[in-house]
């Protein structure tokens, strides 16, 4: 029987999904102002805090508003970082569709590899952890991804499943969902690893420290052991003359 409990959660899922889409077509736009190389950065930072916000804290705030005031808020910071990555896929490219040994084939596949890592990431570092620096967030990032290597390749698993399954089934849907697959997904798999990072709150802050315990020995309080003196004293009969 569907009742009231199913149809709160129903409508909770169904306003996820708009906003989501919302957030998307949000990203698309402020890209294509932005003439990709200048609004990538600022929109990936967006989206990216939006949903952490999101995941982390559960707060939903007005979409367009919320996304339009991050992507302002690091100004030139994020242009910089979406600058470096997309010159830095064109690179890539060009060198896999021109190269023909195999060997620089494989060390462009695997720079790639690294450049996905990085954008996944990176983003995310900025959004939540007080890392500063181009250098100091791109590191970050790539720790976080290396470091936690099985959840990189299961969240690009499950992104490249998912796009498979639109490609089959519902094209229109990556317009919808395009960017923000991904970014969902990587949000989700940021937040597991960053509270696993986090100190359990169940731990003692003030741990006792414990001394070896060493062999019992004399103190102040145990009576004083007695002299020879009083040994050979005490050991001579009753009326005998000291």
């Amino acid at each position: 029987m569907f009742g009231f409990e199913q149809f709160v959660a129903l409508n909770r899922r169904l306003s996820g999904l708009w906003r989501l889409a919302w957030l998307n077509i949000l990203w698309i736009a402020v890209t294509v102002a932005g003439l990709g190389l200048v609004g990538f950065g600022p929109a990936s930072y967006a989206l990216a805090k939006y949903l952490h916000h999101w995941l982390r804290d559960g707060t939903t705030p007005p979409v367009a508003p919320t996304f339009f005031r991050y992507a302002r808020e690091l100004r030139w910071h994020p242009v910089v970082m979406g600058a470096i990555l997309l010159l830095a896929g064109a690179v890539i490219l060009v060198n896999l569709l021109s190269l023909s040994d195999w060997y620089l084939r494989a060390a462009n596949l695997a720079a790639a590899a690294v450049l996905w890592i990085l954008g996944a990431y990176v983003f995310f570092v900025m959004a939540a952890l007080d890392v500063t620096g181009i250098r100091a967030q791109l590191s970050s990032a790539l720790l976080l991804g290396v470091g936690s290597l099985h959840w990189t390749i299961i969240a690009t698993t499950t992104v490249l499943v998912g796009y498979g399954l639109m490609l089959r089934f519902a094209a229109p849907l990556l317009v919808m969902f395009g960017i923000a697959l991904p970014a969902l997904v990587f949000a989700a798999v940021c937040r597991r690893i960053l509270r696993d990072l986090e100190i359990s709150p169940e731990a003692d802050p003030h741990p006792v420290l414990r001394v070896p315990a060493h062999p019992a020995e004399r103190t102040d309080a145990s009576p004083p052991r007695p002299t020879k003196a009083a040994q050979r004293s005490s050991s001579l009969p009753k009326g005998t003359p000291a």
